[in-house]
């Protein structure tokens, strides 16, 4: 049967955008394909150490009886990152915007998945060509004409490494003023928000169905 791999990075278990997104996303994938597998993996819940990207590099120039416990432990870590992603169908990740960037737990991630040499630059395609959804979120709008429009850094990043990089066949789905609800000062954007919210709602439906579509055409 087919696997999905689920990541999520958002530090919010309940009352996550981001992970709703994603259920959404796995929920329309499960319907097209009864009996699949979820693989998942937390990654604030299991969260990567912040040191295993530079063990896993720097093990890469260290001779193998020389390498530390720790480098060791590194390279198996990432090694097993690319496999999950290697052995999956399709991948789900939701990550929201954190400080105008990227989730430090996605980017942990990345960072360590990418010093195994089948992901290393000039490596022959590993995952090129496999669907894929990104499920983010922002609190706030960004939006062309916003005061903040062109702050989000991390949806970018994250299409450039998932898509451009290690070329998964990449679909994103996006939704802004999440804490609309809760910010007393946002009040006055809560119709946008909850209007944001249904048609993020619905492009998160619609990427679960084609994600599970894709494996039936393959």
């Amino acid at each position: 049967m087919p696997t999905l791999l689920r990541l999520d990075a958002s530090i919010r278990t309940e009352g996550s955008r981001s992970r709703a997104l994603a259920d959404l996303v796995e929920a329309e994938w499960l319907a097209g394909h009864p009996g699949g597998t979820v693989r998942r993996r937390d990654l604030v819940a299991d969260a990567i150490p912040a040191d295993a990207w530079h063990l896993a590099v720097t093990a890469g120039w260290t001779p193998e009886e020389q390498r530390s416990d720790e480098q060791r432990a590194a390279v198996s870590l990432s090694a097993r990152l690319v496999d999950e992603m290697a052995e999956a169908d399709a991948i789900l990740v939701a990550a929201p915007l954190y400080n105008f960037g990227p989730s430090l737990h996605v980017k942990t991630w990345m960072d360590t998945a990418i010093a195994d040499p089948r992901l290393a630059p000039g490596a022959e395609p590993l995952l090129a060509g496999k669907p894929a959804v990104l499920a983010t979120v922002r609190g706030g709008g960004y939006a062309e004409g916003t005061p903040r429009h062109g702050w989000d850094h991390s949806t970018p990043f994250l299409r450039r490494i998932l898509g451009d990089v290690w070329g998964l066949d990449l679909a994103v789905v996006e939704e802004e003023l999440t804490l609309a609800e809760v910010t007393p000062a946002m009040a006055g954007l809560l119709d946008l928000a909850n209007a944001g919210r249904a048609a993020a709602e619905q492009v998160a439906r619609d990427h679960g169905r084609e994600l599970a579509s894709a494996l039936q055409r393959a």
